[in-house]
């Protein structure tokens, strides 16, 4: 099916105008009628692509490479000019030969399936008064690898201009990796010959004390290093397990995946990996075969130590529960655990991916998990990609698993189910997507594309300036930006100021470049019967507008809870953190793990408060998460 139904819920900054400008081609001839504003070009356009047999589309994009002022700018044209077509959300310009109403213009523009009669409209639109060009987005996101017209009307339903483009193979990448797996080829080339669970630390969570040192990070009071660990009460009498496993690599030294023609079976592995895992086993003995397992993806900036609060309503649930650390986190890797019984303390080795990218001597705790040098526009695509692929070998491994090594396994292999919270939510969406060997998923406030989380959020907007200052639209001093982009479903917006307009540019290329590793591209893959995702309003880290495009474009509503953190005593609270933040949220915390277990174990799908509005299961008004709701 190619779309589901759902919801309608400065010199440089010049210089990236005239190339937006150039990336058009002339519009097909107007049809004879009265005088009115015609198109003259159009973006995106296969004109701006070259034939390709070794693509799945058929076709590489072909950007003119002129006028890029920095490394890193030039380097984003030579990465787009390795994809197999254009955006799934692409940020369309169509220049017309007058001055014309942007809302008039706008629904003259329409985006159409060249087969099957699948059409849509447009939205986000902005008007640019100095070039006479309308921008905009498809009302929904495309489908992969496939060819659209955009077409515009002249009003008597006939058409004023088209063109033609082909989307991106978007998918392709992350599913290449995923049957390298399976067929065993990732395994081979990277020289894995052991699969399984490497035990390292087997101990009881009672009267256990854990510290976890950080290699490079620096001690201060506010963050000690080493840094106590506390354990829930609810983990009493069950069993913790460290250790580590092998799984094969992707990434070259810049964080970045080799780009391969698209027909063909992916890059080969460059190497092996050693990743950590952490388990929490529930007491008691556990049934035939082992413990049902839950693989729990942590949060950007989080590490397996967030595995803790996160098994505390499995456990008493009879689910294990176990996490690796994301790309680039974890600090550097001579971290440790520091695991204290009876006065004697041990030493467990915790295999930190992050490093010191920068060279000095500081390991940050997401340092590594972003492209550097002339590729860093790739920016997180392809450690999410990998992460991803280190999930789903994580998945495959764990069965089986004799912990105490009495001769019968601790941890099952059979229906092995995913829960990951903010960015665990990200990258599990596309593990959930793209490997059907994960029974269920529950995707905690989730969002994307990556790069509106980066825009919209308060606490990585940060990041999108220095991302922006990297290729030269703004100064090293410039201390934030105005985009001036309007959200879905908001009326169109007259934008004459050119530096705006040129950072609408670079985050709409930005947002073409890493769609092979952004979740929205995976959740129209996803099985809604086997998902379950929680959104929490005012979400200020993954603002809402962003999970409701990523639910939006799986038609995951039916799946979807909100938790309304504006009706409880936590109202001015930022409620990203509720599921694992026992001290600031301990009722919804409490409640959205038991919805999470019942899912896990079960399948079930639970209203946490039962009859109470501070749960809607499902979301009650899809519209409402279109809006950022900070503060409300």
């Amino acid at each position: 099916m190619q779309h589901r139904r759902r919801h309608r819920a400065t010199s440089t900054v010049l210089g990236v105008l005239a190339l937006t400008a150039a990336l058009s081609v002339t519009a097909t001839p107007a049809a004879a009628g009265p005088p009115k504003a015609e198109p003259v070009s159009f973006f995106p356009t296969d004109e701006l692509t070259v034939r390709d047999p070794g693509q799945l589309t058929g076709r590489r994009v072909a950007l003119p490479t002129t006028g890029c002022a920095t490394p890193v700018a030039c380097g984003l044209l030579d990465e787009l000019n390795e994809l197999d077509g254009f955006d799934l959300d692409p940020r369309i310009a169509v220049r017309f030969d007058r001055a014309v109403d942007p809302a008039v213009a706008a629904a003259r523009v329409t985006v159409e399936a060249t087969h099957g009669g699948w059409r849509t409209g447009v939205d986000r639109v902005v008007w640019d008064p100095a070039t006479a060009t309308l921008h905009a987005h498809p009302t929904e996101q495309l489908a992969p690898g496939r060819t659209y017209r955009i077409r515009v009307e002249d009003g008597r339903d006939t058409r004023a201009g088209e063109t033609t483009f082909t989307t991106l193979s978007a998918t392709d990448g992350l599913l290449d990796l995923r049957r390298q797996i399976d067929t065993g080829r990732a395994f081979a080339d990277s020289g894995i010959t052991d699969r399984g669970l490497r035990v390292e630390g087997v101990f009881p969570a009672d009267g256990t004390t854990i510290a976890w040192a950080r290699s490079g990070a620096p001690s201060t009071p506010q963050s000690p290093n080493p840094a106590p660990i506390g354990l829930p009460p609810s983990l009493a009498g069950s069993t913790i397990v460290f250790g580590s496993y092998l799984a094969p690599s992707w990434l070259q030294s810049d964080v970045t995946i080799a780009q391969t023609p698209t027909r063909d079976a992916g890059p080969r592995a460059v190497g092996a990996a050693r990743l950590p895992f952490v388990a929490v086993l529930p007491p008691g003995t556990p049934p035939p075969g082992g413990w049902p397992v839950a693989v729990f993806g942590h949060g950007f900036t989080s590490s397996t130590n967030a595995v803790f609060p996160a098994a505390a309503t499995n456990v008493t649930q009879g689910i294990a529960t176990i996490a690796t650390n994301v790309v680039g986190h974890g600090y550097g890797p001579g971290s440790t655990w520091e695991v204290t019984r009876g006065g004697q303390t041990t030493s467990v080795p915790a295999y930190g991916r992050g490093v010191d990218q920068d060279g000095n001597g500081v390991v940050l705790p997401s340092e590594g998990s972003s492209a550097s040098g002339p590729a860093a526009a790739v920016s997180s695509r392809d450690a999410l990609r990998q992460t991803a692929a280190d999930v789903m070998t994580l998945v495959r491994a764990v069965g089986g698993t004799d912990v105490d090594r009495n001769g019968t396994p601790e941890l099952s292999g059979r229906e092995v189910a995913y829960v990951g919270q903010s960015f665990g939510g990200i990258y599990g969406t596309l593990v959930a997507g793209a490997d059907p060997t994960v029974a269920r998923s529950v995707l905690d406030v989730p969002g994307g594309p990556i790069t509106e989380i980066a825009r919209l959020s308060p606490s990585f907007r940060p990041l999108t300036t220095a991302a922006l200052q990297a290729v030269g639209i703004l100064g090293p001093t410039d201390p934030d930006f105005r985009e001036r982009l309007p959200l879905r479903g908001q009326g169109p917006l007259t934008v004459p100021d050119s530096r705006a307009l040129a950072i609408q540019e670079y985050l709409a290329r930005a947002t073409w470049l890493a769609r092979s590793g952004s979740p929205e591209t995976f959740a129209p893959l996803v099985d809604p019967r086997r998902v379950l995702v929680q959104v929490a309003f005012g979400d200020q880290t993954v603002p809402n507008p962003t999970s409701s495009t990523l639910v939006d474009v799986g038609d995951l509503w039916s799946r979807t809870s909100l938790y309304r953190n504006d009706r409880t005593d936590q109202r001015t609270l930022n409620p990203h953190a509720f599921l694992l933040d026992l001290r600031s949220f301990p009722t919804a915390a409490q409640q959205g793990q038991t919805q999470v277990a019942a899912f896990l174990g079960r399948g079930q799908v639970l209203d946490p408060d039962g009859a109470g509005d501070v749960w809607e299961v499902p979301v009650r008004d899809p519209v409402v998460l279109r809006s950022l709701n900070f503060g409300m």
